[in-house]
C-alpha cells in the first residue's frame, strides 16, 4: 500500500466525500504554509500580483483562517495584499488565475486519478465505509475507470449508499411528525449534511467559473 492509497483509506473512514476532505486538508495546509512561511517569497508575491489576489472564496477563507489563528494573524495577509494593491495602482495586467485554485485543481486531479487507479484495492473499503463520494467527484472517478466490471460494481456501491442516505433523510422527515413519537437518530440528523455534500460537494478546491474575472477584463487603472 502506497502513501496515497493509505491517505484515501483514512479519508473513507468518515462520512462525506473523501476527495473533498483531502482537497480541503491540502488547501488548509497550503494557506498556512503561504501565510506562515512565504508572505515575503518573491515567487508567491508574483503569483498573487499576476492574479490580482485570490478568487473571492479563497480570499475570504485565507483571511478567516489568518485571523482565527494566533500564530498567523493579519501580518502575512497584509504583506501580500499591500503588494497586490500596489500592483493594481501601477496598472499591471492580471494574467493568471487564483494561485490556490490552481494548486487545489492540481491536487484534485491527482486524487481523482489515484482513486481510479487504486479502486480495485479500495472498492471493498469504500463499500463498507460511511463515506459517499460527492456527485462531481464520483462522476470524475467513474470516467477514469476502464474496466467494465469495476465500473458496474462502483456504480452499484454508490447507488446503495445513496439509497441508504435517502432512507435516512426520509426517517428524519418522519421524526418531525408528532405521531412518530420519537426523536431522529444521530444518523438521521447527519443525513441532511451528507445529502448537501453529495449534491454540491464541500466548499473547497478550485472555484467553479473562476475564469470569469479574466474574461471580463476588470478595469486595471483608477479613473
Amino acid at each position: 500500500m502506497d502513501v496515497i492509497e493509505a491517505e484515501l483509506r483514512r479519508a473513507m473512514e468518515e462520512p462525506g466525500c473523501p476527495v473533498c476532505r483531502l482537497v480541503e486538508k491540502f488547501e488548509d495546509e497550503e494557506i498556512e504554509t503561504i501565510l506562515y512561511e512565504h508572505p515575503n517569497d518573491p515567487a508567491v508575491r508574483r503569483a498573487f500580483r499576476r492574479s490580482g489576489g485570490l478568487c473571492r472564496r479563497h480570499a475570504w477563507k485565507v483571511l478567516r483562517l489568518a485571523l482565527s489563528n494566533p500564530l498567523l494573524g493579519p501580518h502575512g495577509v497584509s504583506v501580500i495584499y499591500e503588494d497586490v494593491l500596489e500592483s493594481y495602482l501601477r496598472g499591471e495586467n492580471e494574467t493568471e488565475e487564483c494561485l490556490l485554485c490552481r494548486l487545489t485543481a492540481e491536487k484534485e486531479r491527482i486524487l481523482i486519478e489515484s482513486l481510479a487507479d487504486r479502486l480495485p484495492n479500495l472498492i471493498e473499503a469504500y463499500e463498507n465505509s460511511p463515506a459517499i463520494l460527492c456527485r462531481r467527484h464520483y462522476g470524475e472517478v467513474l470516467r477514469e475507470i476502464t474496466d467494465e466490471s469495476l465500473r458496474r460494481r462502483f456504480s452499484e456501491v454508490q447507488k446503495r449508499k445513496l439509497e441508504g442516505l435517502r432512507k435516512r433523510l426520509e426517517g428524519l422527515i418522519k421524526s418531525f411528525d408528532y405521531r412518530a413519537g420519537r426523536k431522529p437518530t444521530e444518523a438521521e440528523r447527519k443525513a441532511i449534511l451528507e445529502a448537501v455534500e453529495f449534491l454540491a460537494g464541500r466548499e473547497v478546491g478550485p472555484e467553479r467559473g473562476r475564469r470569469e474575472r479574466r474574461e471580463k477584463r476588470w478595469p486595471l487603472r483608477l479613473r
